[in-house]
């Protein structure tokens, strides 16, 4: 169990590190898009274009970085939606069964089924040919437009971490029916963030 344990706990830190990535990409988003209305505006009234699709592409990736980047810390910290009118009122040992038995059934196989259907278009899109060559990779179809395999990849790394934090909790609620709790304790979220 010690190995489990320490497994749960590197994950849960790098879950963590993501989703303190998250949060402080929605800041930047937030400046992106400020930005490109400020300067569209300023651009009408001086009667010059100052913005671009650079900054409209920048802006959705960031803000599709803030879900892929949090899906693991979601996980993580129980912030999930749930129906809790029923499950909160449940003794832990019956909350623990019932998400056993959720994330064997839905969220594992989600997560494996996501990573095998994007796996050949994100391949694709940093150039692989279906004869197996390597090309260019996949570019915006408009203007000034950014590469499209980075944030592509993005997906892979998303579901990577939420299946690798899903068996982490599939350890740590076996733990709790086992009354192992203590071996398996979730890393605090204020405490400094380290990848050892």
């Amino acid at each position: 169990m010690k190995i489990l344990a320490r497994y749960t706990k590197a994950i849960d830190r790098v879950s963590e590190f993501f989703g303190t990535i998250s949060m402080y990409i929605v800041i930047i988003t937030f400046i992106v898009g400020f930005m490109n209305v400020v300067l569209r505006y300023t651009g009408e009234l001086v009667g010059r274009k100052l913005t671009n699709n650079v900054f409209i592409e920048l802006q959705w990736y960031l803000y599709s970085l803030i879900f892929f980047f949090g899906f693991s810390y979601i996980l993580k910290n129980g912030i999930n939606v749930r129906v809790d009118f029923w499950f909160a009122e449940q003794n832990k040992k019956l909350q623990a069964k019932i998400d056993l038995v959720g994330h064997f059934i839905a969220l594992i196989p989600f997560c494996i089924l996501a990573l095998w259907a994007t796996w050949t278009p994100v391949l694709r899109s940093w150039g692989l040919r279906p004869n197996g060559e390597w090309g260019t990779w996949e570019l915006s179809p408009d203007p000034n437009g950014l590469p499209r395999a980075p944030i592509k990849s993005m997906i892979v790394i998303a579901f990577t971490m939420l299946l690798l934090q899903g068996i982490a909790e599939i350890i740590k609620l076996i733990a709790i029916l086992r009354d192992e709790e203590h071996l398996v304790q979730t890393v605090d979220r204020d405490a400094p963030i380290r990848i050892e």
